[in-house]
Order: C-alpha cells, then structure tokens, then sequence
C-alpha cells in the first residue's frame, strides 16, 4: 500500500484517523502500531515476521548494551550492527554478490527484497548506535519501539527519522487543530506533487520503457534531453512529494519528522546540493559514517577525498544493489572532492543563475546512471543528448511537436517551481487556516479524482 493510491486514500487513512482521534491518547500508540502493521503486511504480508522479529531482537539487544559496560558494551553494539547490516546485506546484496561473484554454476534462489528495508535498518542502527555513545536512554516499552520502527507514515520511503528526533513524542504526545490542520495541508501538498506532477512527468519519453524495449535508436538529442529532464523532475515530486506527506502525516499524528529536501535543483554546488537533496539521508552518512572515518578532522587530503569516495559509494548503493547505483555514487563523490578542489570557488564567481544551471546540469547527467542500469545504454544515452541535433530548432520542433499540452504545460511548470521560490508561496503560515483547509480540500479532491481516473501510479523510490 502507498499513500497514493484509492485504498489509502479513501478507506485505510480515514478510519484510521477517526480511531486514532477519538481512542484516546492512552491507546495511540497501540491504534498506530496496529494500523502500521496491516499497512505494511497489505503489499508485504510474507516479511512481515522478519520485520517483528528483528526489531524485537534489536529492542532486548539494545537495552541489554544500555546496562552494560566495557567489553560487553562494545560486543553487544557490535552484534546490533552485525544484525542490521547483516539483515540489509542478505536481502538488499545478496542477489548481487551472487551474480557478480559465484562462480559459474553455482545454483541459486532470488531473495525477494523487503519493502522499505533501507529505511527500517538505518533507524535501527541508528538508534543502537545512539544508545551506546549515550546520546539518549533505550525506550522502556516494546511497544513504544515498534512504533518508532514500523509507524507507517515514514516506513517504507523516509524520510530516515533518528530516534532522537522523536524520542519524547513516542512516550508522549498531543495534537493541537492547528498541527492537525497544517498537517493535512502539507499532505495534500505531497500528494498533488506527486500525483499531479510526478505521475503526469513518467509519461514523457520513459526511459524505462525505452530501456526494457532494447534501447534508444532512432531518439534524437532534444528527444533524450527532455525525456532526462522529464525524469530529473519526476524523482524529485515523486520523492519529495511522498516526503511531503510523511511529515503531514507525522503532524497529524503529534509527530515532528525531519524535512527531507530544500529546493535541490537550486543548488550552487553538488556540495550545496546534498544539503538540500534528501537531506535525513546524507546527515545520517555524515553523522555515523563520513565522521567516524575521521570527517573533516582527517590531516591529509588524500585521506578526506578516501573518506568522500567511500560514503558516497555506499550511499550509492543504498539506492540500489545494481553497478549503476555505484557508478551515480562515485559520480557525486567525485564532484564533491572537485568542490573542495576548485569548483566551488570556482561557481562562486560566477553570477548565481550561472552556478545554479551549471549544478543543475551536472546533477542531470548524473541521473542518466540512476535512471539506467546498463552502462553502454547509459553511454548511448549521453551520446544522444550531446549530439550535434541538439541545436537544430527544426528537430526541437518536431519533438516538442509529440508532446500533448499538457506535458508541455507540466515541463514548464516543474521548471518553474524547482527553478525559483515559488513553490515556498504554498506553504501558508498557522495564521491562514481557512486558506489552507480549502486549498487542501481542492489539492486532495483534485488528486483523487486523478487517481480515481487513471491506474498509472509509478513510485521510483517505492523500491528503495
């Protein structure tokens, strides 16, 4: 089950507010636990006990370290951490360790991948290694745990929410009308960007389908350029769009959960641009990976720029067990070690539209390697998009003539609300309530008619 789809929508959420509203703040936490758990086994019913299990694990586990001391402090961090790299390794890797290592022959069974696994396993390491530098005290309650793993407004695309973010509001919390309200509103919010924007985004020139069909022959270079600009900003509402909405739902439900994206596609510098670009994701690297390596504090370059391949190779593939997600790693690695070189001070000469577009189109080709799997198609691709047709105004003609009004309409406003701080106008102050109760009610009337007309419903991060 998603957010946007029929069943949520219209059945799932409202009687699980209605419950959730009127059950009283002693059985909240019991309401959401219950609920999360049939959202989760709805699509995923056969993971479901290694999702309880391991967190059950991970609670006795952790508060185990918690008494502990010395040695046994440090072995029993360690075997949480065995536990949910090992977890995510087996069915994230699994597959391709098998495929790129075993030798020939070797008989093997697909592991199925868990729905959300990246998301859950991160927000429990997080909190075993929070536990153990004392950061915080493990939580008292099962109950109260399970809720933090399993509440389904963040559990199966982010964002990635740290234990210490929620720590007092998942023992105690309460929601005012005007959280209640702005909730709903941002829910809304997400679910147009995603439904309206990202969905209608998917139908240009899918590179996916191309992929599937063997290839790019006959795509010329305006018609590969708008179809990976059609993608750049599908990802974005698609992603941000479904983020939106966690944190909606978080605060219709007395939580405060991280935002996770600050207008990316404005960005002056890659390095700028993983501060703005799923942001709950690139802290979590720096804060438990980039900073144990040594961080900053590192007295050679060489070593900093080691530190700068390795985290982002992994956060490449976290996306994804696939060489493509390594390769869109490494790319992004490689621009931020340029940053540090000269880049960045290099854009900031230029006039902010200039480092702006040039960031931008820097991220662009970057997508390529996300978007495609195989490396020569990826190649394939680049070559088209820089071909000498680019510049013909005859080809641009005829490709823009493919496309229906209302994509043309979609690209231009997608350009429009990632490019400037229009979009930031939308989110109206506690002191408009009536603004946003009716444009909230038009967002989520509009959508689900949308959705109520249409069984195409793609999510990019779904598989994440």
């Amino acid at each position: 089950m998603v957010f946007s789809s029929i069943i949520f929508l219209l059945y799932f959420l409202p009687l699980f507010l209605v419950a959730y509203r009127f059950g009283g703040a002693k059985f909240q936490n019991y309401i959401l636990l219950f609920a999360s758990v049939v959202f989760y086994g709805w699509g995923a019913m056969s993971f479901l006990p290694i999702l309880l299990a391991s967190s059950v694990v991970n609670y006795y586990l952790v508060r185990k370290l918690h008494a502990m001391g010395g040695v046994g402090r440090g072995r029993a961090v360690g075997g949480a951490v065995i536990l949910n790299v090992g977890i995510l390794l087996y069915f994230k890797y699994a597959n391709f360790f098998v495929e790129n290592i075993a030798p020939h022959g070797f008989v093997w069974e697909d592991v199925a991948l868990p729905i959300g696994i990246s998301f859950f396993s991160f927000q429990s390491l997080s909190y075993a290694l929070d536990v153990h530098r004392k950061t915080v005290k493990p939580l008292d309650k099962l109950s109260e745990y399970l809720v933090y793993i399993l509440s389904f407004p963040q559990m199966i695309a982010g964002p990635i929410v740290r234990f210490t973010e929620v720590e007092k509001e998942l023992r105690n919390r309460t929601v005012e009308n005007s959280a209640w309200l702005y909730g709903f509103y941002r829910f809304t919010l997400g679910l147009a960007k995603k439904v309206l924007i990202a969905n209608s985004l998917a139908m240009i020139f899918p590179i996916d389908i191309a992929v599937i069909s063997g290839g790019f022959e006959g795509w010329s270079a305006p018609h590969a350029v708008i179809a990976i600009l059609a993608y750049t900003f599908q990802i974005y509402f698609d992603f941000s769009g479904y983020s939106d909405m966690a944190i909606g739902l978080g605060k219709m439900l007395g939580f405060n959960f991280p935002e996770n994206f600050k207008q990316p596609y404005r960005a002056t510098s890659i390095t700028d641009f993983w501060r703005r670009w799923h942001i709950t994701l690139s802290s979590w690297m720096r804060d438990y990976l980039y900073i144990p390596l040594g961080g900053n504090r590192v007295k050679s370059n060489s070593r900093l720029y080691t530190n700068l391949v390795v985290v982002f190779a992994i956060s490449g593939l976290w996306h994804g067990a696939s060489w493509n997600f390594l390769i869109w790693g490494l790319y992004h690695g490689t621009f931020l070690i340029l940053d540090r070189i000269f880049l960045r001070k290099l854009l900031d000469k230029f006039p902010i539209w200039i480092s702006r577009f040039v960031t931008f189109s820097f991220v662009v080709v970057g997508w390529v390697f996300f978007a495609i799997e195989d490396f020569s198609m990826a190649l394939d691709f680049l070559g088209r998009m820089t071909h000498v047709t680019l510049f013909s105004l005859s080809v641009w003609s005829s490709e823009l003539g493919l496309l229906s009004v209302k994509s043309i309409f979609i690209l231009c406003a997608s350009v429009l609300f990632t490019s400037t701080a229009l979009y930031d106008r939308f989110k109206f102050p506690d002191s408009h309530p009536m603004a946003m109760a009716v444009v909230g009610f038009v967002l989520w009337l509009v959508s689900v008619s949308y959705l109520a007309g249409s069984d195409f419903n793609p999510f990019i991060y779904f598989r994440f």
